[in-house]
């Protein structure tokens, strides 16, 4: 049985995947970005939970990452679309259907990097926050 943990981290990677931007889980970048664009989900960090007794509850701010990259003459706008398009996909629901008590986007910070010989692109880290509560550190 998975873990709240992953099976968090799962129900946020099936929400980027509905988005048209093809979205992989804790893959390395491709040689080709989708048209697109390009959504990778990195676990990120689970952080120190603040710990309640009497039951004894672990509360996370879990901060994963979803690196967005886009490529092509128009990578500004279809930037944008794809950072809004993230942020409508989470707040449509900012539980993930009752696993978490909240996730949050921050603002990227979008860097256009070159590539030899083809358009360069456009990419950013948005950090995504986590709040949920377990009864298991490790489970």
């Amino acid at each position: 049985m998975p873990t709240p943990r992953e099976t968090i981290l799962v129900a946020l990677h099936a929400r980027l995947s509905a988005l048209p931007a093809t979205a992989l889980r804790g893959e390395g970048l491709p040689e080709r970005v989708p048209a697109e664009g390009l959504l990778i989900l990195r676990d990120g960090e689970p952080g120190e939970p603040e710990v309640t007794l009497s039951p004894l509850r672990y509360h996370y701010q879990h901060r994963a990452e979803i690196e967005a990259v886009v490529q092509g003459a128009a990578r500004d706008v279809l930037f944008d679309t794809l950072t809004a398009s993230i942020g409508a996909a989470l707040a449509a629901d900012r539980t993930l259907g009752g696993l978490c008590d909240w996730v949050e986007a921050e603002a990227p910070r979008p860097v256009d990097l070159p590539v030899e010989g083809a358009a360069s692109l456009k990419a950013a880290v948005i950090p995504v926050v986590l709040h949920y509560s377990t009864a298991d550190p490790l489970g």
